[in-house]
């Protein structure tokens, strides 16, 4: 069953206030495979709080991870994440269409921190496979 186009200019609830420590940088950097030397976190650290965005909206609207396909992700910065921010994301459904049986559904992901200031925005492509 195809989603309904009434979700495009939806937004879902914010994320729960995330505490960026050097340990969560530290342990993300790693996880990618580098080595974290101190300062702001890398530019795909907003991924943290956009998957946890994107878990949100898929409970809200009760679709399964496991029929998601991640198409494409994008960050536009306004300044880095540094250890020490406390940060929520909010997510908006921007686009909607079907292909082959499969909805196509564009996001977008404002991360703002403590004061409400804008951090970053993040938009992905997830890709919603019909049922087989």
């Amino acid at each position: 069953m195809s989603l309904d186009q009434s979700l495009v200019g939806r937004a879902f609830a914010p994320t729960a206030p995330y505490a960026v420590t050097e340990e969560a940088v530290a342990s993300f950097v790693s996880a990618t495979g580098g080595q974290y030397a101190g300062g702001p976190a890398p530019a795909t650290f907003a991924i943290v709080l956009a998957f946890e965005a994107m878990n949100g909206f898929l409970a809200a609207e009760e679709l399964e991870l496991r029929r998601i396909v991640h198409g494409d992700q994008r960050f536009s910065y306004r300044r880095p994440v540094r250890p020490g921010d406390v940060l929520t994301a909010q997510l908006s459904v921007t686009g909607l269409r079907q292909i082959g049986g499969n909805d196509i559904i564009s996001t977008q992901s404002e991360v703002h921190d403590a004061d409400g200031e804008l951090v970053c925005s993040t938009s992905a492509t997830l890709v919603h496979r019909g049922q087989a």
